[in-house]
């Protein structure tokens, strides 16, 4: 039989129960296999309870002592009760030094003391019964969070003015570096969201007409790391030139944010179609436009693209790479079987294959075929090389070489290429 003897009206703080005719603490902490909240309990005695009741700081104390006891019970372990019981007297019994001097050597959940209202400043100075004289039974979870977040920066040397503070706000990663960033105006200090958005202003200005393209080798949704970091470096190097006294983590957030919302506009937009692309570099007539494709993979995957159809051969071709691709699906070749020519594409090395019928097989043998290589510079170089098949054949990518028939000298390229 368990009955509650003595609960603060907010829920998370430790009650004391009766259980079996005996007093314990009861909390909620850690958490299960299924990432619910454990119940700890160990024993305590009246003169404990005492001062539960009457010292609301003590009582936190105590919480905030106990919380990595629970931590180390893990999903399934036992909680050390021995090492709780050992803490009652010196945290809730002993003069406020002795405590202090306690905290000094103990592990203890700082975030919990903040959340409740500790003061931070005698907090970082070792005077944890100072600090808690303003403690609350109300908890503030996003003081807690915040200082948590500024003791990561301090751990990495970075200390925030207000400016880079409120941009943090702005981008919505004050608290999370990793959370995707957005633009909230209305988490921003009003007297300096001004300033703020002057800095954005400059972010934006500086990017203005750079795109983050899509890579289809690595998804549907993936972007061009290149077209990314780009993208970053010009937005970085604007910002810091206007603002040199921003810290790293300001001008990162802006131009995550600059390159987020970039990438996000590429998704959104219908594919392009790239077949036009080659017009400008090609002067081979309308007859040389393919008017069938077969697009295959090295899962066994194929798709059919006729030119009547209702999407571009490009459109269409990496549409098929970004639903198939993988890490152990990285060859993909567009083939021409009425013009008995094609292009195979080598993700996993930046290469290419133009391959073309160099003599017919007749009487039943085998045809030839002429096989030559080249680099290619990142998913712009193939696009580039994809339009200017559909649009002219492997006779249009002359112009893209060298091309490399000697597989010996195309492996020696490739490394020294590697190797920069």
């Amino acid at each position: 039989m368990r009955d509650i003897v003595f609960t603060r009206r907010s829920g998370w703080i430790p009650n004391v129960i009766r259980e079996g005719g005996e007093l314990k603490l009861m909390l909620a902490a850690g958490a299960d296999a299924n990432h619910e909240p454990r119940m700890f309990t160990f024993p305590i005695g009246a003169a404990h309870l005492a001062v539960i009741r009457e010292d609301l700081a003590r009582h936190l104390l105590l919480w905030s002592a106990v919380l990595p006891l629970c931590d180390a019970a893990g999903t399934r372990g036992r909680l050390d009760e021995d090492a709780a019981v050992a803490l009652l007297d010196p945290v809730l019994l002993s003069l406020p030094a002795d405590v202090d001097a306690l905290f000094q050597r103990i592990g203890w959940d700082r975030s919990r003391l903040v959340a409740h209202g500790a003061d931070i400043d005698l907090l970082e100075r070792g005077q944890v019964c100072a600090a808690m004289r303003a403690a609350t039974e109300g908890s503030n979870e996003k003081r807690a969070q915040e200082y948590h977040a500024n003791r990561r920066r301090a751990e990495r040397g970075t200390v925030l003015g207000l400016l880079d503070a409120e941009i943090l706000r702005y981008t919505g990663q004050y608290l999370h570096g990793a959370t995707v960033p957005r633009r909230m105006p209305d988490a921003v200090d009003p007297a300096l969201l001004p300033q703020v958005m002057l800095v954005i202003a400059t972010a934006e200005q500086a990017c203005a007409g750079m795109r983050i393209g899509l890579d289809p080798r690595r998804g549907n949704r993936a972007t061009d790391k290149r077209d990314w970091d780009r993208m970053a470096t010009t937005v970085d190097a604007a910002v810091r030139r206007a603002y040199p006294e921003l810290v790293d983590d300001a001008v990162r957030t802006v131009s995550f944010l600059m390159c987020s919302e970039a990438a996000d506009r590429s998704r959104s937009t219908p594919v392009e179609d790239d077949d036009e692309a080659a017009d400008d570099h090609a002067d081979l007539g309308e007859s040389a436009r393919k008017t069938a494709l077969s697009f295959t993979d090295d899962k066994g995957g194929e798709k059919k693209w006729l030119r009547d159809g209702p999407r571009s051969a490009s459109a269409e071709f990496w549409e098929f790479v970004g639903d198939r691709s993988a890490g152990d699906n990285e060859v993909f070749t567009i083939e021409d079987e009425e013009m008995g020519e094609g292009i195979q594409l080598h993700f996993y090395a930046d290469s290419i294959a133009r391959i073309t019928t160099a003599r017919e097989g007749e009487a039943g043998s085998d045809s030839e075929y002429r096989v030559e290589y080249s680099l290619v510079d990142g998913i712009g170089g193939y696009r580039n090389l994809v339009s200017a098949f559909v649009r002219g054949g492997c006779a249009a990518l002359e112009q893209y070489g060298p091309w490399m028939s000697d597989v010996a000298e195309f492996e020696l390229a490739r490394r020294r290429r590697d190797a920069r």
